[in-house]
């Protein structure tokens, strides 16, 4: 089995800037920072996409 590469500065970055719907650890983390519940984070990633930016200014404004 091949290893698996480092990630770089710039995907860790990337990744960051995102947030997965459909991983709970992400889900739980956003709806703790945001003061939401997880299916509200659910909700705001389904309706403007995965950018954390949106998400979080989606999610302020309710």
């Amino acid at each position: 089995m091949a290893k698996a590469k480092k990630q770089t500065p710039r995907g860790r970055k990337q990744d960051r800037a995102r947030v997965a719907g459909g991983q709970k650890y992400e889900v739980s983390y956003e709806a703790k920072k945001t003061s939401r519940s997880a299916s509200a984070v659910k909700k705001a990633v389904k309706k403007v996409g995965s950018s954390r930016k949106k998400v979080e200014r989606k999610l302020k404004t309710r």
